[in-house]
């Protein structure tokens, strides 16, 4: 008999005994109970009803109880008929380091030392490189135990999967690593990783270090100055090949927020001098390419120089050279709408809004290709740090053509044209397919079911108090610009081919909420449950007060992942995988 067939005919059998038993069980107690009460004990009238009546409800109740633990401790099994047994390692011993990710290949894993000065990268061995430690041990987990078995597993289970090849120091003096940001190149040999060190107040950088020219933006303490440094390391020859420093700078590294690698162009973005540096990948170096915002272009300098040779950068009196452009292509728009209507609405709108366009700084950018920007302006409150709610606040989009310096399009944060096309062509936002051929991420633009979840996001700040069409469209364009390799490729986290709650795991590499339940992963083309992710450690309690955040880790490719939970200051590593005890 099929798997199916007869996993399917236990479970009719099953529900026609506690059917069986529902219909039988409730007048056998009723008339039981009222004889016993009437011959042993002599009761008559209601109590003699009463009794007879909280028999049938106590027995009743019985019997929906133990259908449930039967339902409840029942193995599950997927589409071939196989028990589903993933198996989940809690709270793994770990090298002292900081777990960060795999390379796009799959082949490398990297971390960075406790000190966050220096770079461990580990050969991956394979899904299945545990498998002898874990030959004979049954259950969905592997508890938080110390005794024999348990211990030697979660003990060992690290360097099975991942071996030591290098460890580079990267760092000098007092600069440290941000745990939240490196930048893969496409064959995944280079990894861009970058550091950043406070400056000392009693080492206050020079007036005009800190205001390079007159868009620089004013420090204060939510945004204060540092030392930053990227560092390009060659995973393959276990070396650092070029190191790039940006002083006294603001420089958002977070979750590679100010920095963008599109094949081998790096677009970084200096907050602080409102500057976008290119460069060029060749033969493990940063080759100098531009520098996008007081000028445009190589020669721009020239020109300025020999008008105002001795003059500094921060009296300028001219518009900065991106500025500028922003600025032609909003009145040559308002020009030509004013002169297809007739009406010079547009201009006057153009001329009543011109200083606030010109207060405007930049905030983030993403590289759309080798020659594209899609830049976010927005106010310097914003810019700095100091709005409590920045994306509420008016904010433009720019998307600007490098070799030609020339401003193509803007749109404001409330913009339906803008978000029309980040729904319909997302992917070519996210970038999502340089590093591999076959494309594994989801996305509104690719996926039916991730487009109904971004429906229904937007229907629910539509129908909430506050809320509204134009609510809706700033929250969704919020998330632009996006942030290089932020989405991970795992087919494990495939909208079209598994279903599970976004709230608590998704493919954007950002910390989740951890649940109290286990995360379910269903089927498709089924509906059956295919395995499950316990998220946080099992049988522990936690403080109400606390605050429990979670930060999943998968392979491009394997049926591997990490999860690391942090509740207030303490970090538990998990390991899930699939295993089939023999």
């Amino acid at each position: 008999m099929p798997e199916h067939t007869r996993q399917a005919s236990m479970a009719a059998l099953g529900l026609l005994f506690f059917s069986f038993l529902m219909f039988t069980m409730p007048f056998f107690a009723f008339f039981g109970v009222q004889r016993i009460v009437r011959d042993c004990f002599d009761i008559d009238g209601f109590v003699y009803i009463g009794w007879s009546v909280l028999a049938v409800v106590v027995t009743v109740n019985a019997i929906i109880l133990a259908y449930a633990y039967k339902a409840y401790h029942e193995p599950e099994y997927d589409d071939e008929g196989n028990e589903i047994t993933p198996e989940h390692l809690v709270n793994v011993e770990k090298p002292p380091c900081f777990l960060r990710k795999f390379s796009p290949d799959g082949k490398h894993f990297i971390a960075f030392s406790a000190d966050q000065t220096s770079l461990e990268v580990y050969l991956y061995n394979g899904p299945s490189a545990a498998g002898d430690i874990l030959d004979g041990i049954c259950g969905e987990y592997i508890p938080n135990r110390n005794d024999g078995k348990t211990y030697e597993v979660r003990s060992k289970v690290f360097e099975r999967f991942f071996k030591p090849k290098f460890s580079i120091n990267v760092c000098q003096s007092i600069e440290q690593l941000n745990r939240e940001c490196s930048l893969f190149s496409d064959d995944g040999r280079y990894v861009i990783i970058g550091s950043a060190a406070y400056i000392p107040d009693d080492l206050r950088p020079h007036f005009y270090q800190i205001y390079t020219n007159n868009e620089a933006v004013c420090p204060n303490p939510r945004s204060p100055l540092e030392d930053y440094s990227l560092h390009l390391v060659d995973l393959y020859a276990g070396r650092l090949c070029d190191t790039r420093q940006f002083k006294v700078d603001k420089i958002f590294l977070s979750h590679n927020q100010g920095l963008y690698l599109y094949k081998d162009i790096l677009a970084v973005l200096s907050v602080q001098h409102q500057l976008i540096h290119i460069f060029q990948i060749l033969d493990g170096m940063f080759l100098d390419v531009r520098k996008i915002g007081r000028f445009c272009f190589e020669d721009d300098s020239y020109f300025i120089n020999s008008v105002y040779p001795t003059e500094r950068p921060f009296r300028d009196t001219p518009i900065n050279s991106l500025k500028h452009r922003l600025l032609v292509f909003l009145y040559k728009r308002a020009k030509a709408i004013s002169d297809q209507c007739q009406h010079p609405y547009e201009l006057r709108k153009f001329y009543q809004c011109f200083e606030n366009f010109r207060s405007l700084r930049l905030w983030k950018m993403q590289l759309l290709d080798e020659n594209h920007l899609l830049i976010k302006y927005a106010s310097e409150e914003v810019v700095t740090l100091k709005s409590n709610e920045p994306n509420s606040q008016p904010s433009f989009f720019v998307i600007y053509n490098m070799s030609e310096g020339k401003v193509l399009a803007v749109y404001d944060n409330m913009s339906k044209d803008l978000l029309g096309l980040f729904e319909n062509f997302c992917d070519s936002f996210r970038n999502a397919g340089i590093h591999t051929e076959s494309q594994f991420t989801c996305s509104p633009s690719n996926n039916l079911y991730a487009r109904l979840i971004q429906q229904r996001f937007k229907q629910t700040i539509v129908s909430a108090k506050f809320g509204g069409k134009t609510e809706a469209t700033k929250r969704l364009l919020a998330q632009l610009p996006i942030s290089a390799q932020s989405y991970s490729s795992s087919p494990y986290l495939d909208l079209s081919l598994f279903s599970y709650d976004d709230k608590w795991v998704s493919g954007l590499e950002r910390p989740k909420a951890c649940g109290e339940h286990p995360i379910r992963f269903y089927a498709r083309d089924s509906g059956l449950l295919k395995y499950r992710i316990y998220a946080g450690v099992l049988g522990k309690t936690v403080p109400p007060t606390a605050r429990r955040l979670v930060a999943f880790t998968f392979h491009p490719t394997d049926p591997f992942a990490i999860s690391v939970q942090r509740t207030n200051a303490e970090y538990i590593v998990n390991f899930h995988i699939h295993h089939t005890s023999s």
